[in-house]
């Protein structure tokens, strides 16, 4: 993907108001955010980290839960 920046203009390859584009512009907002604010690489990867595991665990706790029900189907 080919992205074009010209000062205070940023242009996306991406169809406009398409869910690729909202999400493409939301994460650099989020991005600008940090490095406006002159936040330090390590918290913005230790931040990303945590969201991850964040995500990762609400995910393996909804597994385990369809898990569990799909051996009790099984069991009876």
């Amino acid at each position: 993907m080919l992205n074009i920046f010209i000062p205070d203009i940023y242009i996306m390859d991406y169809k406009p108001y398409s869910p690729e584009w909202h999400r493409k512009r939301y994460l650099k907002e989020a991005l600008d955010k940090y490095l406006d604010e002159y936040v330090p690489n390590k918290v913005i990867c230790d931040d990303i980290l945590s969201i991850l595991s964040e995500r990762s665990e609400s995910a393996y706790a909804e597994w385990n839960k369809t898990e569990e029900l799909s051996e009790m189907i099984h069991s009876k």
